[in-house]
């Protein structure tokens, strides 16, 4: 009898236990839509995708993922209790007051303490696009200033975290190749190719860069796949990566256009070693 009612005992705490573990919540990628942010906190064009919200009052951390157009930034501002930005695809810059700009890329983690002024965003001539993770305090997750100078974006990333420190001052790639002969269409190559077609939340700027060298891998234009295979690069797609979409491409699209990419992919990788 009473091992029949210390193994009740048993099962009924095992119950207990059960109906208080909490469940697994999970976002699925579809339910979330990227909108835009807000004018007066940023300059450019700027999407942010929200990957965490607190659900109560106890859970204070939210995260986001905030894809920033070529030139695009926030404004100056500060958090509460500091912030951790993860860089995922893309060139950026990160700056604190009074401290030099800084170069991010892929795979860097920024540890911004409380109440730090400081801004960040994309590099000029890359989209960039980072995971931001804060918490609350008394409902506020970060305190907004004024907007970034052109003079202040503009400054040489420092050279200490820049392996390429080629000043923003310099035209786009689209200005030197054909600026000085179709000024217009340079400048819709960088205002709606790249400022609005490239911004686009649907794909990251590493997808779309994938997508784009695949496209001009098949139709074996190397001109422009030069500049898209570094392009891809500072996006975040890696050499293998990029190897790899050459061969699968081989069988698609041809040898010859495969022999010829290698060839771009050749200079494109020693061109970015130096």
């Amino acid at each position: 009898m009473k091992t029949i009612a210390a193994a009740a005992l048993a099962l009924s705490m095992l119950d207990a236990a059960g109906a208080a573990e909490p469940d697994l919540v999970i976002s699925r990628a579809a339910s979330r839509q990227a909108q835009t942010a807000p004018a007066q906190n940023f300059t450019g064009s700027v999407n942010v995708e929200m990957l965490l919200t607190p659900a109560s009052p106890e859970n204070r951390t939210s995260a986001g993922s905030v894809s920033f157009s070529p030139g695009a930034r926030t404004a100056w501002h500060t958090h509460p209790l500091g912030q951790t930005l993860i860089v995922t695809t893309g060139v950026g810059r990160i700056q604190r007051w009074d401290g030099p700009v800084e170069e991010i890329r892929p795979g860097d983690v920024v540890r911004i303490p409380a109440y730090v002024r400081h801004w960040h965003g994309a590099a000029p001539d890359s989209a960039m696009t980072h995971i931001a993770i804060q918490e609350a305090l008394n409902g506020r997750t970060a305190d907004w200033f004024e907007q970034v100078s052109d003079t202040t974006y503009q400054a040489q990333p420092s050279p200490k975290t820049s392996a390429a420190a080629a000043g923003s001052s310099q035209p786009s790639r689209a200005q030197q190749l054909m600026g000085d002969i179709a000024p217009k269409l340079a400048q819709l190559t960088d205002e709606v190719l790249f400022g609005d077609v490239w911004a686009r939340p649907g794909l990251s700027p590493r997808d779309r860069s994938l997508v784009t060298v695949s496209a001009l891998i098949a139709m074996n234009r190397p001109d422009q796949l030069r500049s898209h295979m570094a392009l891809a690069r500072r996006n975040g797609v890696t050499e293998a990566e990029l190897v790899e979409a050459v061969t699968q491409l081989a069988f698609y699209a041809g040898w010859p256009n495969a022999v010829t990419a290698v060839g771009v992919a050749r200079e494109a990788f020693k061109a970015e070693a130096q």
